[in-house]
């Protein structure tokens, strides 16, 4: 399995990069998932907006979007996330931006997976395993920096 990530129109570089790598494969594991090619681009609030527009037909900021292209048990696909909306998210939940990146980095490899968040109940889940995931990464590697 591949663990892809890229850059588009944005002055950041993600920190632990191989250790985050294999955590991406950890987190499909841990799901019984079996790892297919997975991209991870970081980008900024317009370039994020585009897609949004262009592919769903939306037209707001987000701090992420997935298009999934595998069908479980198969995991893979595209997980855009936009650093503007994620350094903003941070501060108005009073986190920590790299817990916020890697956040939503667990976020879109539990959507591949195949998990929503459209309800309440399929949001507190989501919470959830997206902090155990976070959990995960901090038992092997330490603290998320």
């Amino acid at each position: 399995m591949a663990v892809n990530i890229f850059y588009e129109d944005v002055d950041f570089k993600l920190k632990q990069v191989t250790k985050v790598k294999t955590w991406v494969k950890d987190i499909v594991a841990k799901h019984s998932g079996k790892p297919k090619s997975i991209t991870i681009v970081f980008c900024n609030d317009d370039y994020l907006l585009q897609i949004n527009r262009q592919y769903l037909n939306h037209d707001y900021f987000t701090d992420i979007i997935t298009f999934p292209y595998e069908d479980f048990p198969m995991v893979g696909g595209d997980i855009f996330i936009s650093i503007d909306t994620v350094k903003s998210n941070a501060l108005q939940f009073e986190v920590n931006f790299s817990n916020e990146v890697m956040r939503v980095i667990s976020h879109g490899i539990l959507h591949l997976i195949g998990f929503n968040d459209y309800s309440d109940a399929e949001r507190a889940n989501m919470h959830q395993m997206e902090d155990s995931a976070l959990m995960m990464f901090e038992e092997k590697y330490g603290p998320i920096v």
